[in-house]
């Protein structure tokens, strides 16, 4: 095992917090995240389990209000995109939590199809649905009681964060927009982590439409299995990308939830192998700011979206010293600094 490998499984077991593995259902909202609110306290910030309707499904979500809140004031607003085979209870709602202690109402949701939110086939993770998503959010909080429908703010992290770009381009709602480790889950699908499968995108794309046939007939195929529960340090230290390796730590092991899930349905691979987060994306107008790990070996696609943001003279690429894609979501030092930056920018374009 190599030095790399070593420092990764060692990770694992020294910052996961006690009891991580019964998380979620040790807190009454199911939240795995360090810090995350055991209980609902006056002039605190405070967590609202919430449900509402997209387009015919029951969306579950988390409302997080600032200290003090009132209904009768006016708070700015932040919706919150959860990354790929994530939900709302992991680092989607710790920046939220952590946003909602600076005094912004914020709103987490688990994706239709995916997390507690309705929709079947289970899993299907689709373009289309996932910016709907985040127009969902957005139609939700700006009618929550105390938002300022006029300062909305949108955060995506990881594929979450390709999504939020997406739904800015044409939601001018967002009156700022930031993403933190954004992952373009088209480009990925299509060309490959880090384009290591450019020589099979046309056999993928028809393994694609083939699982789509089989679904005509109630077969439905997954990709992205993987089973949680068989994971041993060995067989994590033998992954060679960081992203992958320190994502199976943090979903499999230190952050784990019985909702999240790496599958997807082998079908949605013809809409996600033919869309691209980046496409137009010169069609955001507002300031843009785009968050990720000086380490993390999934730089290039922050850097590529960032590069094409023209439409925006308002943006920048933050860089976060020494941090890599998945320790963006919890190490503490990380996420502070994120949450400083955050901060600041939404301080000054949500005044």
């Amino acid at each position: 095992m190599n030095k790399i490998s070593l420092a990764v499984v060692a990770m694992a077991s020294s910052l996961a917090f006690t009891g991580v593995a019964h998380a979620a259902e040790n807190n009454p909202f199911g939240l795995v995240y360090k810090g995350a609110i055991m209980e609902n306290v006056k002039g605190k910030v405070n967590i609202h389990p919430v449900t509402y309707t997209l387009n015919g499904l029951k969306i579950a979500a988390n409302v997080y209000t600032p200290a003090g809140y009132e209904a009768t004031k006016k708070y700015p607003a932040v919706v919150v995109a959860h990354p790929n085979g994530g939900v709302k209870e992991q680092v989607a709602g710790l920046y939220a939590q952590r946003l909602a202690e600076k005094g912004y109402i914020t709103i987490a949701a688990d994706a239709a199809f995916q997390g507690a939110s309705e929709g079947t086939p289970r899993n299907v993770d689709k373009p289309q649905f996932r910016t709907e998503d985040i127009h969902g959010m957005a139609d939700y909080i700006s009618a929550y009681p105390g938002v300022d429908a006029n300062r909305i703010g949108a955060l995506g992290i990881c594929g979450g964060g390709g999504y939020t770009l997406n739904a800015a381009k044409s939601d001018k709602r967002f009156r700022a927009v930031a993403t933190l480790s954004m992952f373009n889950s088209g480009q990925v699908r299509r060309n490959g982590y880090m384009n290591t499968q450019l020589d099979s995108i046309q056999a993928r794309l028809k393994e694609a439409s083939d699982a789509r046939i089989k679904e005509l007939a109630g077969e439905i195929g997954y990709s992205g299995n993987v089973d949680f529960d068989a994971l041993t340090d060995e067989s994590i230290s033998k992954i060679p990308t960081d992203l992958y390796r320190e994502g199976m730590i943090y979903y499999g092991q230190t952050h784990r939830h019985p909702n999240s899930t790496f599958r997807y349905t082998t079908s949605s691979l013809m809409d996600l192998m033919s869309w691209d987060a980046t496409d137009h994306i010169e069609l955001i107008n507002v300031p843009l700011l785009m968050m990720a790990g000086e380490k993390a070996d999934s730089l290039y696609m922050s850097e590529e979206a960032f590069e094409k943001a023209t439409g925006t003279t308002d943006k920048e690429l933050f860089l976060i010293p020494g941090a890599t894609h998945i320790r963006t979501y919890f190490v503490p030092e990380y996420v502070d600094q994120a949450v400083a930056k955050l901060t600041e920018f939404y301080g000054k374009h949500l005044k």
